[in-house]
């Protein structure tokens, strides 16, 4: 392979998002932190937390549970990318949330989880 493709290549997997090539069962090994205050069995209550089945695609704040007035202004619909950012950060990515979390630092954690949560509906 010649130099300009490899260099294509490495171009291409260091611009590809974190939640590219991902591991589900991982992410339900990390989800375990999150399991404290969140489910993801569908009708699941947990006062801490709302449940997080079929998070991925849904607006935030409109799940069954009590949420900030910030979380329920915000608009913002969970994608992938928006949970990568408020995963990583969720005081800076929503200020004002109530999410008592400090955030998930490792990339490969946040795309497990993403990943898991994809598989949870």
């Amino acid at each position: 392979m010649g130099s300009r493709l490899w260099l294509a290549a490495f171009a291409a997997l260091a611009s590809a998002p974190a939640h590219a090539a991902v591991d589900a069962a991982a992410g339900a090994a990390v989800f375990k932190r999150c399991a404290m205050c969140h489910s993801v069995d569908p009708g699941k209550k947990i006062a801490m937390g709302p449940n997080l089945s079929g998070v991925v695609g849904r607006k935030a704040g409109t799940a069954e549970f009590n949420y900030s007035p910030a979380m329920k202004a915000s608009g913002i619909v969970w994608t992938p990318d928006m949970l990568d950012a408020f995963l990583q950060k969720p005081a800076a990515t929503i200020k004002g949330s109530r999410m008592a979390f400090a955030g998930l630092p490792r990339a490969e954690d946040r795309a497990n989880i993403i990943a898991y949560l994809t598989t949870r509906k």
